[in-house]
């Protein structure tokens, strides 16, 4: 039996158990809950002000020519071929 199936075997029997054991419980209410009860008073108020100085951007555009590398892709049967080819 390899590593792996033991550790879902025992994965499965902890799993197993643990339903079982929950499944086990019996839960009655015995009491009704209640919101608490809040009183929230505001007043109106005021957002801080700020004097704020960016700095200057400018902005503009530029043409440029990149070179760009080249792929070659070749499937498995090319990459065989090639190297019967070369035997």
């Amino acid at each position: 039996m390899s590593m792996l199936t033991i550790k879902n075997a025992a994965f499965v029997a902890v799993a197993l158990t643990s339903m079982l054991a929950l499944s086990a419980c019996d839960v009655e209410k015995t009491q009704e809950g209640e919101m608490p009860k809040v009183e929230v008073t505001s007043e109106g108020g005021q957002l801080p002000a700020y004097d704020v100085e960016t700095a200057e951007v400018e902005m503009g555009t530029e043409t440029r020519t990149i070179e760009v590398p080249t792929a070659e892709i070749k499937s498995a049967d090319e990459v065989r071929a090639e190297e019967a080819a070369k035997q």
